[in-house]
């Protein structure tokens, strides 16, 4: 049969590249995997019990809402009412199978083949992957210093094919958070030229800060901008049950509701469940995690304060941290050796840019203490080879 030759000439999952390499081991003891990013831990006991009692109920297997359980819309709205200052309703709310799910809609409902979405460098995969596979043209923005992208860097490449600009803050891959005066200065740029401002917020629990992350919210003009992108599975520890959320005014989600009833109907309603109950009832245990990741982070800095074998730690944050190899050969190559040689897994820096830069991505969530003084022995042991 004849193929979609846009989905063709679309990469892999960078996330099943690298799980393939473990195919050149002859078996799987001692690999330290800090490739996908993952919580370590299990969800909240709530959360377990309640998704216990749906599974048992009667309806616990039917359709939702298209936009989701009132319920969760509900509980949501109101949090995002209280962690922002602002004022959102259920209406504002359409919960999904995951934010890549949510980017994925959003841009089919401002976008189509031949318009332009500009996307910061490093970029998230997956959204580079759905735009071009759908014939939309990524436009890169270069960060500023310490890989902060700034607006008025985007503002200079909005064209009239523009049709958004997507910022994922804190950053996948880099860990990056832009502070609340740059994520205005996004949405101002958006509006004036009316184009949506995507604003990917999946690791928004896990900031430096427990400040409001930007206070778009606050402005009664912001639903004209601004499409807020969220998801449950790392702050509830349930990536598997897929669901997260778009937040943006009634009119969007309507648009929107159109897309998620032709490829889904509805988010499943188990993982609405148990986001519900992770957002009504885990709110300490929630905390707790996101301490025990800040620790971690702070680990890894330490550990790499040195830079061993050569590797340099170029930014850590939310999930991540963001490697400088020391090595001339391509970063593929780099990933591979360490897989074969160092029974270490991580993903390449090429998988979030169009060119190789020499970098490599680490789950800091998938490691205690143990793993990144480990991470930091092993980057030790790779450097001393030769770097040609």
């Amino acid at each position: 049969m004849r193929l979609n030759d846009r989905v063709v000439a679309t990469t892999d999952s960078p996330i099943s590249t690298a799980y393939d390499l473990l195919d050149l081991l002859p078996d799987g003891g001692g690999l330290l995997d800090l490739a996908q990013a993952a919580p370590r831990y299990p969800a909240a006991p709530e959360v377990v019990a309640h998704v216990a009692r749906v599974a048992r109920d009667a309806l616990g297997g039917t359709y939702t809402d298209v936009p989701g359980l009132p319920k969760l819309r509900e509980a949501f709205a109101a949090e995002l009412s209280r962690d922002y200052a602002g004022t959102l309703g259920p209406a504002n709310v359409v919960v999904t199978a995951g934010c890549n799910q949510a980017f994925a809609l959003a841009v089919s409902a401002v976008a189509g083949p031949g318009d332009e979405v500009i996307v910061g460098l490093p970029y998230y995969f997956d959204h580079d992957m759905w735009l071009r596979a759908n014939g939309i043209v990524p436009v890169y923005l270069e960060p500023g210093p310490g890989l902060v992208p700034r607006a008025e860097d985007a503002a200079a490449l909005v064209t009239a094919r523009t049709r958004a600009i997507t910022l994922v803050t804190p950053g996948n891959p880099t860990g990056v958070t832009v502070d609340p005066a740059g994520i205005a200065a996004f949405a101002e740029v958006a509006r004036r030229h009316d184009v949506a401002l995507l604003l990917d917020e999946t690791y928004r629990s896990f900031r430096d800060t427990t400040g409001p992350a930007h206070d778009l919210f606050a402005d009664p003009a912001w639903q004209g901008t601004v499409v807020s992108l969220h998801s449950f599975s790392k702050s509830l520890a349930i990536p598997g049950y897929r669901v997260g959320a778009l937040v943006a005014s009634p009119e969007f989600n309507r648009q929107v509701c159109k897309l998620l009833d032709c490829v889904a109907v509805c988010a499943p309603r188990i993982g609405q469940e148990a986001a519900w109950a992770g957002l009504t009832r885990a709110d300490a245990w929630r905390t707790a995690r996101a301490g025990e990741l800040a620790q971690q982070r702070r680990w890894l800095a330490e550990a790499m304060a040195d830079r061993p074998g050569g590797f340099e730690l170029l930014s850590v944050g939310g999930f991540f941290a963001w490697l400088r190899h020391p090595f001339a050969r391509p970063t593929e190559d780099v990933v591979r050796d360490l897989v074969v040689e160092q029974r270490l897994l991580l993903l390449p820096g090429t998988a979030f840019e169009p060119a190789d830069r020499g970098t490599l991505r680490v789950s800091v969530s998938n490691a205690d203490r143990a793993a990144i003084a480990a991470l930091a022995e092993r980057l030790g042991r790779a450097g001393g080879r030769s770097t040609q």
